[in-house]
Formats: structure tokens, sequence, C-alpha cells
């Protein structure tokens, strides 16, 4: 039946209002994705001049490296627990936790606060992680950019109606941080379906590209072009496809002996995470004399996020790896332990490395440069058990696509290997912590 003039035009009429606001909720997901991604940018340069005032500190005075560490672990975890509880850790389980909650109301309807994706703990969030790299503590800023920028991403949206859903967006923004952290797209998309979304969503899946692309490019058109640990594109041997498996299987063990120790400290079951809970500053602080012990018997190599060591391992600069591989272990499991705001994929990396290094000393077949790229993927799989993510973030970072097949196969054994020794993964297990919003308390029925 032929519609009347009328009709046609209010038919008409509708279909542009709707393109309308469809136009304008894809475009406030890419204002707020390209605000994000410089957000994420100056984090990252925020974290690099941190490392770089911690190091001239200690130049020259040995000493002062583990005091700092001593007072400084505490010290976060005290104004943490003051400003922003939910600013404690990597940050990733929070947004796992938080994405359970629809469009940011409970079962009743009533609008949720909710403190794990909130502006005010994203930017205790920065300050903290950055005065903890001041003072020396083996951190990453990739899990924190994740929770920073699923806040803003939360934020310069919430407004929006009928849109994409509050866990879309924050998935969305998991992605968006993990690709401008490390300026690795793919792996940003990767980590969104393997780790924040524990599977594929249609629905989502334009939203996640979307927000990726939008903070790639403004990450780009501000720090630039750049590969995180530079161009190392090359030709992988027979070597790299035998060192593959053995090196899953020696880092994926260490990363999952590291998962499990964790989570047993922060969500585990036991008399120490009973007193973690009761004397949490007091806590800290041993956990600061343990990674000053770890700095000192390393003679520094534990400071920061390690990048650094890492790089160096990577162009041939190192010795066996062995002191670097334990103390960024040990070190990196007591700062995480403390609870202080910080992340665990930057010195992930620079304890695979160590181990990378360490085994192409033992076996003689092995090329130095591709035994740390594998160690790297191996124990970053073995802490997150992510092989995928993993790969292709080793991949993206040093821009070497032959490697692509040995890497998968180091990461697939290494979450076997790690799954063996932690059943559940890391971050997953922490999320459980957190799946318990506040509500605004002006919003609380009566």
């Amino acid at each position: 039946m032929a519609l009347s003039p009328l009709e046609a035009l209010a038919r008409q009429r509708k279909l542009v209002r709707l393109r309308a606001r469809r136009s304008l909720r894809t475009g406030a997901v890419i204002a707020a994705a390209v605000a994000a991604g410089a957000a994420a940018v100056g984090f990252a340069r925020l974290c690099d001049e941190a490392m770089a005032l911690h190091q001239s500190w200690i130049e020259g005075r040995a000493w002062l490296g583990p005091i700092l560490l001593v007072v400084g672990m505490p010290l976060c975890v005290w104004l943490m627990r003051r400003l922003a509880p939910a600013s404690a850790g990597s940050g990733i389980p929070q947004v796992i936790a938080a994405g359970d909650i629809g469009r940011g109301r409970d079962a009743f309807g009533v609008k949720v606060h909710d403190d794990r994706v909130s502006m005010k703990t994203a930017g205790v969030k920065v300050a903290l992680a950055a005065l903890l790299l001041v003072c020396g503590g083996s951190i990453g800023r990739e899990g924190p950019t994740v929770q920073v920028v699923s806040a803003i991403m939360v934020f310069l949206t919430g407004w929006l109606r009928g849109g994409p859903d509050r866990r879309t967006l924050l998935i969305a923004g998991g992605a968006a941080g993990v690709s401008a952290a490390f300026n690795t797209p793919i792996a940003g998309i990767v980590f969104a379906v393997e780790e924040l979304a524990r599977g594929f969503d249609k629905r989502a899946n334009t939203v996640v590209i979307l927000a990726v692309v939008s903070a790639g490019v403004a990450a780009y058109a501000i720090g630039g072009d750049y590969a995180y640990f530079g161009d190392m594109s090359g030709s992988a041997g027979w070597n790299a496809w035998i060192s593959a498996p053995i090196l899953g299987a020696i880092s994926g063990f260490a990363g999952g002996l590291f998962s499990r120790a964790l989570a047993a400290v922060l969500v585990g079951d036991n008399p120490v995470r009973r007193w973690r809970g009761k004397r949490p500053v007091a806590f800290a602080a041993l956990c600061g004399l343990a990674a000053a012990g770890a700095a000192a018997l390393s003679h520094g190599a534990t400071y920061g996020a390690g990048y650094a060591q890492a790089r160096a391992l990577l162009y041939g600069h190192f010795g066996s790896g062995f002191a670097l591989a334990v103390g960024k272990w040990t070190a990196t499991l007591a700062a995480a332990a403390s609870g202080a705001p910080g992340g665990i994929f930057a010195p992930s990396l620079a304890v695979g490395s160590g181990i990378g290094a360490l085994f192409s000393h033992i076996a003689p077949w092995s090329s130095g440069r591709d035994a740390v790229t594998l160690g790297m993927a191996g124990y970053l799989t073995g802490v997150v058990q992510a092989p995928l993510t993993s790969a292709v973030i080793l991949m993206e970072m040093t821009r070497d696509p032959a490697l692509v097949g040995p890497l998968l196969t180091c990461a697939l054994v290494a979450r076997r290997c790690s799954e063996a020794v932690s059943p559940t993964p890391l971050y997953h297990a922490l999320a459980r912590a957190w799946t318990r919003p506040r509500r605004r308390a002006d919003d609380q029925v009566a």
C-alpha cells in the first residue's frame, strides 16, 4: 500500500534523525578514542621522564635506590588507599570486572558509580604509577594505560543514548589502550577478543576496530611512527623453530609460577593474604624491602619497567641474563603483590628477555636475538595465558613477521605449561575481587 505524501515525509524525517543519531554516536566514539590515544602517549612520556629522573637520582649514589623503594612502595599504597582504592595494581582486572555491568545501571535500573573506571581513579593511577617509577618500582605502564583509556572512553561517551553498551566501550577502551601503549594495533584487537571479551562479539567488533584505529592515529600524530623495540625484521632459521618449544616450556613454567604466586597473595585463602589485608602498608614496606634486595643483588638491573634492559639484550649487549631474569621476577612480584598502581606487561618482557638470553648461552645452536624474542613471548604468555596476544605483540614490537611461526609455537607451549602450574588465568582470577561496584549515593533507592 502506497504511503501518502505526509506519511512519506514523516518516515523520511525519522530516517534522517536516526542517521544523525548514529553519526553522532560514531563521532563521539572516534573523539573519545582520539582523546584516549593522546592521553596514552602523554602517560608514556610521563613514565619515561619518571624513570629518567630516578636514574639521575641514583647516578653515583647506588645506596639511594634501595631506600627509595623501601620508602616509596608503602607510600604509594597508603596514598592509593586514601585517594582511590580502585587504582590498585595493573588495572586490567578492574576493566574486566567492570564490563559485567551493562549500561552502568544495576538490576533495579539504579545508576551505578563505578570507581573502577572513573576519571578520579584514572588520575590517581597515572600519578602514583609515575611516583613509583621515580622510586624505582618494577612496574609497567601498559596495564594502567588500559584502565585509564577505558575510563576516558566511558566518561566521554557515557551520555550516549542507544549507542554501544558499557561493556563494548570498555572492551574498545582496553583494546585502544594496548594499541596505543605498545603501538601495536593488531595486538590491541586480539587482546580485546582473547582477554577482555574472552571470545568474538560481533556487536563490539566495529566499535573496537574504530577505537583502535582512532587511538592509533592520535598516538601516531603525537608520538610518530615507531616500533617498541625498533625494526628487527629478518629471516627465522631452523634454530628458531627448535628453540621455540623448549623456550616455551621454560618461560611458560616461570610465568605460571609468577601468576600463581601473585594470585595467592592477592586473592588466595592463606595467612599471607589475610595478613596483607589487615596490614597493607606494612606488607608493602616488606615488598619494598624485597624489591630493594633484588635491585642490590642485580646491580640495579631491576629498576623501572625493564624496557632498556630488554632492548639491550635484543641488540646483543648482554651477559648471561640470569641476574636480570631472577632479579626482575622477584622485583616485579614484590611490586605487584604490594598492590601499588602499576602493570606487569613490560617487566614480564624484561624477565622473558633474561630467560632467552640465558638460553642462548646454554644452547649453542640458538640465535641470541631470536631466543630473547621467544623468551619474551613465552614468559608473557605464561603470566597472562593469552598466547595470541603475546605472539602478535612481539611480532609488531619487533616488526619481524618471519618469527610469527616460532612465536606462536612458543606461546602455545608456554600456555600449556603455565596452565599446569596456574589453571586460572591471572587477570580473571584477580577480576573476581573487583566484582562489587558502588552506587552513587545521591542515586540510591530510598
